[in-house]
């Protein structure tokens, strides 16, 4: 059984055996489990051959029945409706049931509000290592932890303009981290280039840019082996029946760092593409003379457009335009170049970025990516724009789930569907990732 917490501070990782790891967690008063108490506590674990020690001095931990399948929450949100007083029942790491229950279980845990697990598909970093200039194991390990930490449950390490030996070590790094971590968070790769326009690289390499050609899409698609899962693209640098070989690879294809017209991006769209990558950014504008690829995916219903909510890769007042006009296409995610706010600055070869007023700029003036979490994003959908909760918590979860072709595995809390949640209390303070195996 595995069960893990994320999202608070000092965070204390009690690893019983190869099958079982608890992550505990300390809560505030806020807490959204009932039944916390603080107590000294010292384990000693032998496994491996290696022996070690954890201490929680005064920690508060969870008052759990560990070994329970049933979980009762005060609110479920389903990915298409809102269930009150509801027990959820676990078998095999699947939801197997969900019922009323009129009365609060003893033995079960409780939580406030529970939901699908939070899915980002856009971050570049974790709390210390960045994807891009570190395609390793220990960088998705930083990855996979802090977006636990911050209660993402599941994620799309992003890789930005790199030379095809960088995004194959990528490739590879996840392959061997998912054989080797199978509750991990990381469900595969965003390719974030290399097929560009230079004129909206953005903070990405202009060396590193490439024309795309028949060859270089078929050597791509042979060294991939599924692993990526999305690929930001600019459609108007591609020529005619190019960019179908990428369309019909099964890869979700985004339109991003992009300048291409109005008519170029309705061509895109009707071709296949059906999202863009972080709207508003790095792509041609909307102009009353010369609508872009933001007027096109204003127009086009059906096109998915992600936002980064952090008042800084657009206006609060631009996101509630953008809702208004997508509804139900309008989803989150942080493209955070690293969580936590514990990195202030970095450099990659010539990328650079240092932490200012909460987000990330290059030398040049530039953003370089958010400092946000996908649930920091979530509160200011709530807070700031005025949305439900539940409309919020969709636009983490059902909605990047079908953007990204994965809806029929995870983005709901139905029977059959993994049992790995996303919970938080009633001021979205604390997002927590529970996952019962």
């Amino acid at each position: 059984m595995t069960v893990m917490y994320g999202r608070n501070e000092d965070r204390t990782v009690v690893r019983m055996n190869a099958d079982a790891e608890f992550h505990l967690f300390p809560l505030l008063k806020s807490s959204a489990i009932t039944g916390s108490f603080s107590i000294l506590f010292v384990v000693f674990v032998t496994h491996m051959q290696n022996v070690y020690l954890y201490i929680l001095c005064m920690s508060t931990l969870l008052n759990l029945d560990f070994m329970s399948s049933k979980i009762f929450a005060k609110k479920v949100y389903t990915g298409n409706s809102v269930l009150e007083n509801q027990s959820i029942y676990v078998e095999n790491g699947r939801i197997a049931g969900i019922q009323p229950c009129s009365a609060l279980p003893i033995a079960a845990p409780q939580v406030d509000h529970i939901c699908p697990g939070f899915l980002d598909i856009q971050v570049n970093g974790g709390a210390h290592f960045h994807f891009t200039s570190k395609p390793d194991e220990a960088c998705l390990r930083d990855i996979d932890e802090a977006c636990i930490h911050a209660g993402t449950a599941f994620v799309l390490p992003t890789m930005i303009t790199a030379s095809f030996d960088h995004i194959l070590r990528g490739i590879q790094a996840i392959q061997t981290y998912k054989l080797n971590n199978p509750f991990t968070s990381i469900l595969g790769m965003h390719l974030e280039g290399p097929f560009l326009n230079p004129v909206k690289r953005g903070a990405h390499l202009i060396k590193y840019i490439q024309k795309p050609n028949r060859q270089t899409i078929e050597e791509l698609l042979s060294i991939e082996n599924g692993v990526i899962r999305q690929m930001t693209v600019a459609p108007e640098v591609f020529e005619d029946g190019d960019l179908q070989l990428l369309l019909d690879s099964g890869i979700a294809i985004a339109a991003g760092h992009s300048n291409a017209t109005y008519e170029e991006a309705v061509k895109a769209f009707d071709a296949g593409i059906s999202q863009v990558t972080h709207l508003y950014n790095a792509m041609s504008p909307f102009l009353h003379r010369a609508s872009g690829l933001v007027g096109a995916t204003f127009n086009k219903a059906e096109v998915f457009a992600p936002l980064v909510l952090d008042g800084k890769h657009c206006s609060f007042s631009a996101a509630a335009v953008a809702y208004k006009i997508k509804k139900e296409k309008l989803f989150l995610i942080s493209d955070a170049l690293f969580l936590g706010r514990e990195k202030k600055d970095f450099v990659w070869e010539e990328f650079d970025a240092k932490l200012i007023d909460d987000a990330y700029v290059n030398s040049d003036g530039n953003l370089a990516g958010a400092a946000i979490s996908l649930a920091d994003a979530v509160r200011n959908a709530v807070q700031i724009l005025g949305l439900s909760i539940r409309e919020a918590v969709e636009m983490a979860t059902i909605r990047p789930a079908m953007a990204v072709g994965l809806s029929d595995q995870i983005g709901k809390l139905e029977i059959g569907y993994p049992a790995r949640f996303t919970i938080f209390d009633d001021r979205l303070e604390n997002f927590k990732v529970l996952t019962v195996d």
